[in-house]
C-alpha cells in the first residue's frame, strides 16, 4: 500500500459537531412522525412501517441538500464555514440514514415474498421504458450505492491512496446522487399520491441550490476576471500598504488573480504579510478564504493547516504548498506570480508599525 493509515482524532470541535448532528436527526425524524400525518395526508392508509420509511428517507434527502448547500453559502459568507468543517461527518451520517430508510422498505414492501427482497425491488416493477410508471426504486438504490461509495472512502486513507484528483472525482458524484434522489422521490409520489406538498418541495429544494451555486459562481467569475496589475517586470499589485493595515484583518487574506495558473493569498500575520498558492494541498480547497491559527493557515475547509512563511504542514504531517516572493515599491506591496517550490521559505514582508 502506498498510503498509511492514521486513525480519526475527535477533537470536542468535532465531538460538538457530532452530537448536534444526531440531536437533530433524532428531532427531524421525531417532528415528521407528529406532523406528517396531518400535514401531508395519503391517499392509502399510513402504517407505522410506512411512516418510518418516509421519516428517514426525507430525513436522507434533507440532509443531502443541507449537505450541497454549504459549499456556497460558505463562499458568500464565512459565518457559515464552522458547518464546512466536519461536512463528511454529515455524508455518512446521510448514507446511514439513506441505509436506514432502504432496509425499512425493501423489509415492507419486498421482504415477505418467495423472490429475494432485492430481486423482487429491481423486477417487481418491470416498466424501464416508460417515464411515469419507472421503477423509481431502481433510482434510490443508484443513489444510496454513491452515497456508500462516497461514505466508505471519506477517510483520509484513501484520498492519499486513490490520489486527490481521482478522490474528487468519486466524490463530485454527490450531484448525481441528488438528482437521483430527485427523481426517485417525484416518480414514486406521482405513481401513488396526489398531494402538491411534497413535488412543491422537491422544485424548491433544486431552485435553492441552483440559485447558491449560480451566485457563488458569479462572485468567483468576477473576480477572476479581474486579474490584478502588473509592474514593469510582471509582479502583480497586493494593495497600499495603508490599505493593507487598515482594510486586511489580521490573521486574514487577500486574494491577487494572476492573469495565468492559481490564485494567490497574502496573508497578514500581524505587521508581516506572506504568500502562498490559494490551493490547499488537501482537497484544492480554498486557504485564502480561512485564517491563521496558532500561527498557521488553517483551510476553511477541513482544518488542514501550513505555515504562511513556508508553506510547510506542522509536524508529524509532510504536506507542502507553494509559496510566493513580496516586495515593496514604495508604499505599494508587490507579489512574484511565479511560483517556488513547494516547501520554500520566504522572510515575511515587514509593513511597518501598526497604525494606532
Amino acid at each position: 500500500m502506498s498510503a498509511g493509515f492514521r486513525a480519526i482524532q475527535w477533537n470536542r470541535h468535532k465531538q460538538v459537531y457530532d452530537l448536534l448532528l444526531v440531536v437533530g436527526i433524532l428531532l427531524y425524524l421525531t417532528g415528521f412522525s407528529l406532523l406528517a400525518p396531518r400535514l401531508m395526508p395519503s391517499d392509502h392508509p399510513v402504517t407505522p412501517e410506512i411512516l418510518r420509511t418516509r421519516a428517514f428517507g426525507s430525513c436522507g434527502l434533507t440532509m443531502l441538500t443541507l449537505i450541497l448547500a454549504i459549499g456556497p453559502l460558505a463562499r458568500l459568507d464565512r459565518r457559515f464555514l464552522p458547518l464546512l468543517y466536519n461536512r463528511r461527518h454529515f455524508g455518512v451520517a446521510t448514507c446511514l440514514v439513506g441505509l436506514v430508510h432502504a432496509w425499512s422498505a425493501i423489509d415492507w414492501y419486498h421482504g415477505a415474498g418467495r423472490l429475494s427482497a432485492l430481486v423482487s425491488v429491481l423486477w417487481s416493477n418491470g416498466n424501464y421504458g416508460s417515464l411515469v410508471g419507472f421503477p423509481f426504486e431502481a433510482l434510490g438504490l443508484a443513489a444510496l450505492a454513491i452515497l456508500v461509495v462516497m461514505a466508505v472512502t471519506s477517510h483520509d486513507f484513501w484520498l492519499a491512496f486513490l490520489t486527490p484528483p481521482v478522490w474528487k472525482a468519486i466524490h463530485m458524484a454527490v450531484y448525481a446522487a441528488f438528482g437521483l434522489l430527485i427523481l426517485h422521490v417525484a416518480l414514486g409520489v406521482m405513481q401513488s399520491e396526489r398531494s402538491p406538498v411534497i413535488p412543491v418541495l422537491l422544485g424548491a429544494a433544486v431552485a435553492v441550490l441552483g440559485a447558491l451555486h449560480a451566485v457563488a459562481g458569479r462572485r468567483e467569475r468576477m473576480r477572476d476576471e479581474r486579474p490584478a496589475g502588473a509592474d514593469a517586470v510582471g509582479w502583480l499589485r497586493v494593495g497600499m500598504i495603508d490599505d493593507l493595515l487598515a482594510n486586511l484583518p489580521d490573521g486574514r487574506a487577500r486574494i491577487v488573480v494572476p492573469p495565468d495558473g492559481e490564485r494567490i493569498a497574502v496573508f497578514r500575520n500581524g505587521a508581516t504579510l506572506s504568500a502562498i498558492v490559494n490551493v490547499c494541498a488537501h482537497q484544492n480547497g480554498p486557504l485564502g478564504e480561512g485564517r491563521i491559527i496558532d500561527g498557521c493557515v488553517t483551510c476553511p475547509w477541513h482544518g488542514f493547516q501550513f505555515r504562511p512563511e513556508d508553506g510547510c504542514a506542522p509536524a508529524p504531517f509532510t504536506d507542502k504548498i507553494a509559496t510566493y516572493r513580496l516586495k515593496r515599491d514604495g508604499e505599494t506591496v508587490l507579489v512574484d506570480p511565479r511560483p517556488l517550490p513547494p516547501g520554500t521559505r520566504v522572510e515575511p514582508l515587514a509593513l511597518g508599525a501598526l497604525h494606532g
